[in-house]
């Protein structure tokens, strides 16, 4: 289950487009936690990247 947390560190700038309506739900995101933006963000896409399915197990 994706859980919001409070610390990072260690940043390198990169740009991204984005939904407009993908944006609105990850700007209330932070507001509700007190965070910003760009940290939802990086949890979003690491809850993401640590819960893909592998696809050698798709092609069984």
């Amino acid at each position: 289950m994706f859980r919001v947390k409070k610390e990072y560190s260690d940043f390198e700038n990169k740009s991204l487009r984005l939904p407009q309506i993908m944006i609105e739900k990850l700007q209330k995101l932070a507001n509700e936690n007190s965070l910003s933006f760009n940290k939802i963000v990086i949890q979003c896409i690491e809850y993401a990247l640590d819960n893909m399915e592998d696809d050698s197990e798709q092609q069984k």
